[in-house]
């Protein structure tokens, strides 16, 4: 199967009448239908998709104490999103969204990126920001960019004279540059405040002062990221300010692909505001679990796991998995950047184990894919295979999510197994995260993109909840667009 180099979808903007100071409803078009690089085989993609998975859940778990605004995760998150940057002449940029991190950066000219070969580039030049742009040392945004630092701190390090930050004179002095680190990278950045706009229909929706960070130099980061996280300086607290209807929840639906070619082409909502569903659907369909608040991570959106169904039989989730405790650690982080489900050792122990004991005794493993691939258990068969259901139980009154069948379990094609022949194979699609006890802390688990296919899902930040509603996602792109 021919794919693409890791997986990113592109959010693609089209003309269309809509009064934004309502609602957005924006396309977001999947990386597979538009890359021209490509995996050798279903295994390098499947493979390369789960490392970047691992990585990503364990850059969350051994977060480094120092001060900086909250990261980033791992680079290469799922999803792009397009915008214009000032007006003479519009700069267009393209940045990673992100709902795991609270911070707006991307590379500005001159940008030199080092350690950067094999990695995807945006497909624009790094834009040039005029100075007079820039932050100054004394504002609440540049104390939000460097965490715990005071103002005064602040200027001071920026060389604001005493007497003038005795006066609260230091507005000329620019915010200090921060650094940033990744698990596999880093980067230097200032803050600025200049004109940011989202093509739409003329005219387009502009945000005369937003906040950003700009960085020359970056080692293994290419590409910015637009943090949907909670936060101050995050894109939906940033469109609040402008707007609270546009900043106060936002949701997308992602069609499901299964990584093919003919799916990934269709769009997937993503929506800024609230919209009507009662008139599309007739009801408020939404399953909701609480947002839990993480003192270390505060701009994680987690919520609590209760357990997960395998059949008729509830496996129960651990308790730090159903509350984040007074150091920030468990919960599960409900992400858009992570591909695949990471669960704790032990509790994903016992999932396979109940999963392998309904579907092993009549299939073999497959376990030259599982080693190919990454994922397991892996199974060969002939026809059909017969899975048992899967069922998240978030901790909620009514809060259990049944996955459809192929947000957790893949089919394809293998290419060989051992013997040149090619056999039909599925394999289970959350992910082992690791012993708890070497975590290092932080959250528990990640409940990754893959699994939040053929689901709307709806981040109410006003009521601090987080949504799940089945839906036919092209055609509530369809629906939307007809409104």
């Amino acid at each position: 199967m021919a794919s693409p180099t890791p997986l990113f979808l592109i959010l693609c903007f089209t003309y269309f009448s809509v009064s934004y100071s309502q609602t957005l409803f924006l396309p977001l078009t999947h990386s597979l239908s538009l890359s021209q690089t490509q995996f050798n085989t279903t295994h390098h993609l499947l493979k390369a998709t789960a490392t970047r998975s691992a990585t990503r859940f364990h850059r969350h778990q051994h977060h480094r104490k120092t001060n900086q605004v909250s990261l980033p995760l791992a680079p290469g998150s799922d999803y792009t999103l397009s915008f214009t940057l000032g007006s003479t002449p519009p700069q267009p940029i393209s940045l990673y969204m992100d709902t795991g991190s609270d911070l707006v950066w991307f590379p500005c000219s001159p940008f030199e990126c080092i350690l950067c070969e094999g990695k995807p580039n945006s497909s624009y030049p790094p834009p040039k920001i005029p100075n007079n742009a820039a932050v100054s040392c004394d504002s609440h945004s540049c104390s939000a960019a460097h965490s715990a630092l005071s103002s005064r701190s602040l200027c001071a390090i920026a060389n604001c004279p005493l007497e003038s930050i005795e006066l609260s004179e230091c507005s000329s002095f620019k915010c200090p540059p921060f650094y940033y680190a990744y698990g596999d990278g880093s980067l230097i950045s200032k803050l600025f405040r200049y004109s940011l706009s989202i093509p739409m229909s003329t005219p387009s929706l502009i945000l005369p002062n937003f906040t950003f960070g700009c960085s020359h130099s970056a080692l293994g980061e290419p590409i910015g990221v637009a943090g949907f996280g909670r936060g101050l300086l995050s894109l939906p607290a940033q469109l609040a300010r402008f707007s609270p209807q546009l900043g106060n929840q936002f949701s997308y639906c992602l069609v499901s692909h299964s990584f093919e070619q003919d799916r990934v082409r269709r769009p997937s909502p993503l929506i800024l505001g609230r919209y009507d569903q009662k008139s599309i659907y007739g009801a408020d369909e939404y399953i909701y679990t609480s947002m839990l608040y993480n003192p270390k991570h505060p701009y994680f959106y987690c919520v609590g796991l209760a357990g997960i169904s395998i059949g008729k039989r509830v496996v129960p989730a651990p308790e730090f998995l159903k509350r984040v405790d007074e150091k920030g650690n468990g919960g599960v982080v409900v992400d858009s950047g992570t591909t695949f489900t990471m669960l704790p050792q032990r509790f994903y122990n016992s999932l396979v184990a109940e999963f392998d004991r309904r579907v092993g005794r009549v299939h073999k493993r497959a376990t030259k894919v599982e080693d190919g691939t990454g994922l397991g258990p892996c199974y060969y068969y002939d026809a059909v295979v017969e899975v048992p259901a899967v069922t998240l139980h978030f901790v909620g009154n009514k809060s259990s999510v049944v996955l459809p069948r192929k947000n957790y379990f893949y089919e394809f094609t293998d290419g060989g197994d051992g013997v040149g022949r090619k056999r039909k194979v599925g394999c289970w699609m959350l992910m082992n995260g690791g012993d708890e006890k070497d975590s290092g802390g932080g959250p528990g688990a990640i409940f990754g993109n893959y699994q939040q296919q053929g689901f709307e899902v709806v981040y109410d930040l006003e009521k601090h909840r987080v949504g799940f509603a089945k839906r036919q996602c092209s055609l509530l792109w369809d629906n939307l667009n007809q409104r």
